[in-house]
């Protein structure tokens, strides 16, 4: 099939299969005499695994690291485990990150009154001044 069929196949823009070539994470398509790529099931199948895995958020790097696990049969199970629990970690890690952005966020918009007045907290809290005018 070529590639916008592959594309819709796999969930993956023609635009991203080519790029994922020129990187060499999948190989290019074999070529038909007319110059068109030719794509495969298991070529489908290499692409799904693909945006599965950047649906998971796992980089190319990553990505390219599970595929070779996926693709050898005598891999060990707790290379792909030590893998996935990383990026869980870090995962969890961006997770507390955001959550303190968004408990101080929240306490600029409390301390902000939202008036007509030309003091405001939030602008003071992200200058770095410690006191909040009007609060």
């Amino acid at each position: 099939m070529q590639i916008g069929t592959a594309a819709e196949a796999s969930g993956v823009s023609a635009k991203m299969i080519r790029h994922y070539e020129a990187i060499g994470l999948i190989a290019s398509g074999a070529r038909r005499t007319n110059g068109y790529r030719d794509y495969d099931a298991r070529d489908i199948h290499e692409l799904r695994f693909i945006r599965s895995a950047r649906d998971l958020g796992f980089s190319l790097d990553e990505i390219r690291t599970l595929l070779d696990l996926w693709r050898n049969k005598d891999r060990n199970s707790r290379d792909v485990h030590h893998l996935a629990a990383e990026h869980l970690a870090d995962i969890e890690g961006k997770i507390v990150e955001l959550q303190a952005m968004a408990t101080t966020l929240r306490d600029l918009l409390e301390a902000c009154h939202a008036d007509a007045r030309p003091d405001c907290p939030i602008l003071a809290g992200l200058s770095g001044k410690t006191t909040m005018a009007g609060h």
